[in-house]
């Protein structure tokens, strides 16, 4: 731990801990022993940051957070798994976040520039990409795949192993127990496809060509009664439509390629 942190007098900073020297660490804070922590990170009050947890730059905790505990999964048996935390992201009041599995990649990971709003639970072996928004509550079982940009609106569950691709959306109170595929906006309990998250595209500068190729996209796969392969031998047949579409239309391959729990339909 560097010397000069601006840590309170109140807060436990274990010695072995590894804190570059801007970090901030607020009243009644506990730093374990294997934490790890960049340029530019400020931990709010009574926040708990334990277990093999790495935070890059400039993240903020606020207070009552609990960062980087053991998984809550009987088959733990104490082994030295990781959580892994990117750049710039904001973890709002009580968020909670566990390190991985030897059962899968032994890693707990987010990426960049995330805001993470209050109560929101990531469990053991998810992996979330950057720019996510994760409104108040959201639940998140163990082995969730998150894409980047991805919109989970507030109280949204999402059952274990399921994947939500990248500019997804759902809407409030949603309940996840299958895929949810690129672009496209899902909500109810449980999950129906409503139409592609076009707002979200248009904020990212996504044109109006591309974002009409991408609702051709959607059209295929929920609303010509298309089986899953047939509407995928339909997607594959617009590459070369727009260019700056073809790295859509290979994002949505992939992802319907590697679905193991059905998508949302």
């Amino acid at each position: 731990m560097a010397a000069t942190c601006r840590i309170h007098p109140t807060a436990l900073v274990d010695p072995a801990a590894e804190l570059d020297s801007s970090v901030s660490v607020g009243p009644y804070s506990v730093i374990g022993a294997h934490v790890r922590m960049g340029a530019g990170c400020v931990v709010g009050a009574h926040c708990v940051i334990e277990g093999h947890t790495t935070l890059r730059a400039n993240n903020r905790i606020f207070q009552f957070a609990s960062i980087g505990a053991a998984p809550q999964d009987k088959k733990y048996g104490g082994e030295p798994t990781r959580l892994e935390i990117g750049s710039g992201n904001t973890l709002r009041e009580f968020v909670t976040i566990n390190t991985g599995t030897v059962q899968d990649a032994g890693a707990t990971r987010l990426g960049d520039d995330n805001w993470i709003m209050a109560y929101v639970h990531i469990a053991h072996d998810c992996q979330l990409g950057s720019h996510l928004i994760l409104a108040n509550s959201v639940q998140l079982a163990g082995h969730v795949h998150l894409g980047d940009w991805v919109f989970l609106g507030g109280l949204t569950g999402v059952h274990q192993f399921v994947r939500v691709g990248a500019h997804a959306m759902t809407a409030f109170q949603t309940r996840l127990a299958q895929d949810v595929p690129p672009f496209v906006m899902a909500g109810g309990s449980p999950a129906e496809p409503q139409s592609i998250n076009a707002e979200g595209l248009r904020r990212r500068g996504f044109g109006p060509e591309r974002i009409a190729l991408i609702k051709q996209m959607y059209r295929l796969l929920y609303r010509k009664g298309l089986t899953l392969e047939a509407a995928r031998q339909q997607i594959d047949a617009l590459r070369g439509e727009l260019a700056e579409a073809d790295a859509d239309i290979a994002l949505m391959q992939d992802f319907l390629g590697t679905a193991t729990r059905g998508i949302v339909r």
